[in-house]
C-alpha cells in the first residue's frame, strides 16, 4: 500500500488515521502541495484531479478520503469505521460529510490560493474567510455532538466521524479559530488525538513535517 500524502493536508490526515486504525502498513509518498508537486505529470497520471490523498493498493489506485475510508472498511472490516446499522451509519456519514463536503472544500489550498492570487485578498481577509466557514460548520457539529458524544463522536466506538473531526480541528487551530463556543467538539477531538492511531497520523509526526 502506498499513500500519497502531505503532512499538513487534513484530507491526507484522515487517510493516515484510517490506515492506522485498521493496522494497515503503508509507504508514505510525500508531495509538497505549496510547491506544486501534486501537479507533476507522474502524479496527474494517477489522479487527474491533482488532489491528495491517493492510495495505490497493489495497482488499485483510489482518490478522495471518503471513498478511501469506505474502501478500507470493506477491505479490512475490523474494526469497522462505518457502522452496519442503518440509522447510525447514515448519521456518522452525514457528520463526516459536513466536514468533507461543506467545510473543507471552501478552505482547500486551491481556494485559498485563488483568493490570494486572483482576487488579491490580503492574508487577514483570507484568514477571516477560513475562520468564518469553519465556525459555521462547527456550530452545527457542536449541537450534534452534544446529543451523540461519549469518548468518541458517537458513543464510545470509533467511526468515520472521528477520523474526519480531528483533522478539521487541527485546521481550525492552524488558523486561530475561536474554539471556546465548541467545548464538546474540543473535548472529543482532544481525547481522540491521544489515541495511538491518531497520534501516529498527526502532522507533526510525519517524515515530511516542517
Amino acid at each position: 500500500m502506498k499513500l500519497y500524502t502531505f503532512f499538513r493536508s487534513s484530507a491526507a490526515y484522515r487517510a493516515r488515521i484510517a490506515l492506522n486504525v485498521k493496522g494497515v502498513a503503508y509507504d508514505a509518498v510525500p508531495l509538497h502541495l505549496p510547491r506544486g508537486e501534486h501537479r507533476r505529470d507522474d502524479f496527474l497520471a494517477l489522479n487527474p484531479h491533482a488532489t491528495i490523498p491517493v492510495i495505490d493498493d497493489n495497482g488499485v489506485v483510489l482518490i478522495q478520503s471518503l471513498a478511501i475510508v469506505e474502501y478500507l472498511d470493506a477491505r479490512y472490516p475490523e474494526p469497522r469505521l462505518i457502522p452496519l446499522e442503518p440509522v447510525l451509519r447514515a448519521r456518522v456519514q452525514a457528520f463526516a460529510q459536513v466536514i468533507a463536503c461543506d467545510t473543507h472544500p471552501v478552505n482547500h489550498l486551491r481556494v485559498l490560493q485563488y483568493l490570494r492570487n486572483e482576487l488579491e485578498l490580503d492574508e487577514p481577509r483570507v484568514e477571516r474567510w477560513v475562520r468564518h466557514w469553519i465556525g459555521e460548520s462547527f456550530r452545527a457539529l457542536e449541537v450534534l455532538l452534544r446529543e451523540s458524544a461519549g469518548r468518541c463522536c458517537f458513543g464510545d466506538t470509533l467511526t468515520i466521524a472521528d477520523v474526519f473531526l480531528v483533522p478539521q480541528v487541527y485546521n481550525a487551530r492552524r488558523f486561530s479559530c475561536d474554539l471556546a463556543p465548541f467545548p464538546t467538539l474540543v473535548r472529543v477531538a482532544g481525547a481522540l488525538r491521544a489515541l495511538p492511531a491518531f497520534a501516529r497520523a498527526a502532522p507533526e509526526a510525519q517524515p515530511d513535517a516542517e
